[in-house]
């Protein structure tokens, strides 16, 4: 049966969806190098502009924005310059930044890419790694659940790049919040917390994290072998549905008694940076809309794909992503 993907995205702006977790300001210099420095070996990079880009749980929350979904970001940020400039960023770009905690304590994360032809010549981060405090904690709690009360989202991903705000605490109030209100929990972990998401509707890892999380040294690519690791996956945290990346082989999904291996488009592959946050962001939206689990695969697969081919990391473009899917899918 053929999906008719005009009247799928269109369905995109009746979706509200809340993006929680550690939000980064990018900042991309871009030059170009001539000469190697005669104070040291090291290339001398001549500037030629500055790019400001939202980066980390914030370039979830922009990869819905682009396809015209309502979004709200949930952080705690740095009370500083750059927790300024990314609060601007998020507001340009139709983010609602309501529900964000300007914190005295910490400093917004922020990293700096040099990069010359094309290629990434080093990155200087500023950030704060360590959980929030106890008290920021409750405040946090308390503003996810305004949020939840007030928006009524469909869905919240919870975007996990270990910088402290998901501690295991957080992370279990905001599951039972999200419970208690029918709210879809869809969830980007990390190793640290791995084991944190009890019972959220899904859980996408990819390979590596999942086979570090579970101790897994065999490379079985198979739908067998997958299978097995998500039984082994759900016997720890009950979830719903285990949505793997594959990086250059695909994507792979279990849940609701369906398993499948999506295959990876051919790509000219530029930069893989931010490819993830898209596969959580559009599955997230794809699957709030239809409840069609295949057909979430298969649209996060072509978007990965997609910003692959860009350097840095961009958010994916709905008029591009729509013609890719009535291209391939249909």
């Amino acid at each position: 049966m053929k999906t008719n993907f005009d009247q799928l995205f269109s369905q995109f702006k009746n979706i509200k969806a809340g993006v929680i977790g550690d939000v980064m300001l990018d900042t991309y210099w871009w030059g170009h190098v001539e000469r190697i420095s005669p104070e040291a070996p090291v290339p001398v990079v001549a500037l030629d502009r500055k790019e400001y880009r939202i980066g980390g749980a914030g370039n979830v929350a922009l990869n819905l924005a682009c396809l015209d979904a309502s979004v709200s970001v949930l952080s705690v940020i740095g009370n500083d310059d750059d927790g300024t400039a990314l609060t601007e960023l998020f507001e340009a770009n139709r983010i609602n930044t309501n529900y964000l905690i300007r914190s005295q304590g910490r400093i917004t994360t922020s990293k700096t890419r040099v990069i010359s032809r094309n290629q990434q010549m080093m990155r200087l981060d500023s950030e704060i790694t360590r959980d929030i405090s106890a008290e920021e904690e409750l405040a946090f709690i308390a503003r996810v659940k305004d949020f939840i009360i007030e928006v009524k989202p469909q869905v919240i991903i919870l975007e996990d790049y270990n910088k402290g705000v998901l501690t295991e605490f957080v992370i279990e109030k905001i599951i039972q919040l999200c419970r208690e209100y029918g709210v879809l929990t869809t969830v980007d972990p990390k190793r640290k917390n791995f084991f944190a998401y009890q019972g959220v509707d899904i859980f996408k890892p990819n390979l590596k994290e999942v086979k570090d999380g579970l101790n897994i040294l065999a490379d079985d690519i198979s739908v067998k072998g997958l299978e097995e690791i998500h039984q082994a996956l759900q016997s720890k945290l009950h979830h719903a549905i285990s949505f793997i990346t594959l990086s250059e082989r695909g994507v792979f999904y279990n849940g609701e008694g369906k398993s499948n291996i999506i295959p990876t488009h051919i790509r000219n592959i530029a930069d893989v940076s931010g490819a993830g946050d898209t596969v959580i962001a559009v599955a997230s939206l794809i699957y709030a809309t239809t409840r069609n689990i295949d057909l979430m695969a298969q649209v996060a697969n072509i978007a990965g794909g997609l910003v692959c081919e860009e350097v840095g990391t961009v958010a994916i473009r709905k008029d591009k992503l729509l013609q890719e899917c009535q291209l391939l899918l249909n």
